[in-house]
């Protein structure tokens, strides 16, 4: 089992980034909220990962914090929720945010997650809450913006941001709907800003 991952990231292309450790290029998904917190490429950086092991593929996600490993980990034990669900919902709201939700049952805030329906946030709520007991008090991930951001050309950020979103489970004609929205009369450096701030328009 893969539990942490020291060493240099040479490619991010979220939800996918390359980390070059000893030689060896370790590839994971990870959630944009942890992309937020990142150092820029070239730099050192230490991610929590797990290890997803099913019949026909292995896949790797990293994380920039415990707590967002923890909660991945709670939320793909709850049925009807794989991984691919869990980085979306991570992706969507920091720990703090969804623990909130889970406290005040707010299924509405869930829902809004691609892939997520009634259903599934209800079965959410009812199966975590026990889970995130103690948890009210986190001062979760917070994104925030600087000197770990490099600067993106506007065309390959704009591929990249929609790229994204689509990997998060949203519809191609959806993100880069959002994406136009978002970038009218804006200045966006970065394609993890970019991504940060579609999520939040499309959370409504």
């Amino acid at each position: 089992m893969i539990g942490r991952l020291k060493g240099t990231i040479i490619e991010k292309q979220p939800p996918q980034i390359l980390v070059d450790v000893g030689g060896v290029g370790y590839e994971a998904q990870a959630p944009m909220t942890s992309f937020y917190l990142m150092p820029a490429i070239g730099e050192q950086v230490t991610l929590h990962t797990h290890l997803s092991v099913s019949e026909n593929v292995h896949q790797l996600f990293a994380f920039y914090t415990q707590d967002e490993r923890k909660l991945f980990r709670t939320l793909i034990k709850v049925s009807g929720v794989g991984p691919k669900m869990a980085l979306a919902i991570l992706s969507g709201m920091p720990v703090n945010e969804f623990v909130q939700c889970v406290i005040e049952d707010n299924s509405a805030a869930l829902v809004r997650v691609p892939g997520v329906g009634k259903k599934t946030a209800e079965r959410l709520i009812i199966e975590v809450k026990d889970r995130l007991k103690g948890w009210e008090s986190l001062d979760s991930t917070r994104a925030t913006f600087g000197s770990n951001l490099q600067a993106s050309p506007q065309s390959a950020m704009t591929a990249d941001a929609e790229s994204a979103l689509v990997a998060l489970g949203y519809k191609p004609t959806d993100a880069a709907k959002v994406i136009a929205r978002v970038q009218h009369g804006a200045t966006i450096e970065t394609s993890e800003e970019l991504i940060r701030l579609a999520l939040k328009s499309l959370a409504g």
